[in-house]
């Protein structure tokens, strides 16, 4: 089983940026789909971004344009370029690797973009 972590939240201000990474251990990083997702209180998960083993890339509607998801195999693991970051963009930000439809989580890194 795959084990995640992540690293990168923190405060920002609005129009800021921020690179999130997830590191993982435990398993054949190349052949998972990764992702990331976030939660902010009172709400439920959503998608963020996703990239394929083959780096196929996918983005939810709310930060296409803003935020970049890339992979380094090499070094197993996948960030989150965060620009233009908005208020509406504060939440707990989860990693997520998929394989065969079997899914492992981080625990999360808090981004918090406020003035």
């Amino acid at each position: 089983q795959v084990q995640l972590v992540e690293s990168g939240g923190g405060l920002v201000q609005p129009g800021g940026s921020l690179r999130l990474s997830c590191a993982a251990s435990g398993g054949i990083f190349r052949l998972y789909a990764m992702g990331w997702y976030r939660q902010a209180p009172g709400k439920q998960r959503e998608l963020v971004a996703t990239i394929t083993s083959g780096s196929i890339t996918k983005y939810g509607d709310s930060v296409k344009g803003r935020f970049t998801i890339s992979r380094d195999n090499a070094k197993n693991t996948v960030y989150l370029q965060m620009n233009s970051l908005k208020p509406e963009d504060t939440a707990d930000y989860y990693c997520n690797a998929d394989r065969g439809g079997i899914s492992a989580w981080g625990q999360g890194t808090l981004v918090t973009v406020s003035s």
